[in-house]
Formats: C-alpha cells, sequence, structure tokens
C-alpha cells in the first residue's frame, strides 16, 4: 500500500506573548498563512491559527469520506457543505482542545434515502483518518441535513 506525506514549515519571530510572530508555509505552494498567539486566542483579524488549520483539516477530509461513503452505497451529491468548528479553552494551564463540530449540509442527494442520510452521515465520521486522529483527546460531534 502506498504512503503519502505532506508538510507545512512555520517560520517564527519573537516571544509568544510580546508580538511575536510566524508564518506556515504549505510544503505544496497552496498557502502562506500568518499566524500570532494574540490572534490565537483574540481576534482573529485575518491570521489564522492551529485551531483553524485542524479545522480545515477535518472539514475537508470528512467532505471526502462522505462523499465516498454515499457513492459506495450507489448514490451521489451534487454539493456538499461542511463547516467545521474546533474549539479550545485557555488556562493558565495553556490551551486545551476540547470539540470539533462537524456541520454538514449535502445539496442534490440521489440513490440515498434523505431520511436515512444523518445516521449514515454519523457513520461515515467514524472512517474519517482526520477524526480517528483526534478521536481519544477530544469530542467531535456531526450535525447533518438533505437540503
Amino acid at each position: 500500500m502506498p504512503q503519502f506525506s505532506r508538510h507545512v514549515t512555520v517560520d517564527w519571530s519573537g516571544p509568544l506573548r510580546e508580538g511575536g510572530k510566524g508564518v506556515a508555509h504549505a510544503g505544496t505552494g497552496a498557502f502562506n498563512l500568518p499566524v500570532t498567539f494574540a490572534s490565537r486566542i483574540g481576534e482573529p483579524e485575518g491570521v489564522t491559527s492551529p485551531e483553524e488549520l485542524i479545522a480545515g483539516a477535518h472539514g475537508v477530509c470528512y467532505a471526502m469520506v462522505v462523499n465516498a461513503t454515499i457513492g459506495r452505497m450507489g448514490g451521489k451529491i451534487e454539493k456538499t457543505h461542511v463547516t467545521c468548528t474546533v474549539t479550545a479553552d485557555l488556562s493558565e494551564a495553556g490551551i486545551k482542545i476540547t470539540k470539533s463540530h462537524l456541520d454538514l449540509v449535502v445539496e442534490g442527494l440521489t440513490g440515498v434515502d434523505a431520511a436515512q442520510f444523518p445516521q449514515i452521515a454519523k457513520d461515515a465520521e467514524g472512517k474519517c483518518p482526520v477524526s480517528n486522529a483526534l478521536r481519544g483527546s477530544i469530542a467531535i460531534e456531526v450535525d447533518a441535513k438533505v437540503k
């Protein structure tokens, strides 16, 4: 079975809380995203965070798994919309990521009973590689509906 890997390089300058900043560079060249601690725990102001990057990875992976699951069942989805929200708590002990919430809305579902779709979507989450990497460390929630 073939293996594959991807990487991101982060260049950081300065102390964490006193205005330090960095840039996350995708190895593929797909993105160069600014990061700061202030924007991580406060207002984002157009700057990303580890939590947002995890949400992106989780949402993309889950969208792929849902479509693959429906395809294996002989169905099809015209459009899949996933909003993934990652929640973290900040305390004196540090930051703890506590939850990833997947909000799924599909349009143009054919070949599968729409009434069964929410359960199918919840079952598909168990096959998501990113969910499986996160499982046991954080709560994962799924809300799914057909539009």
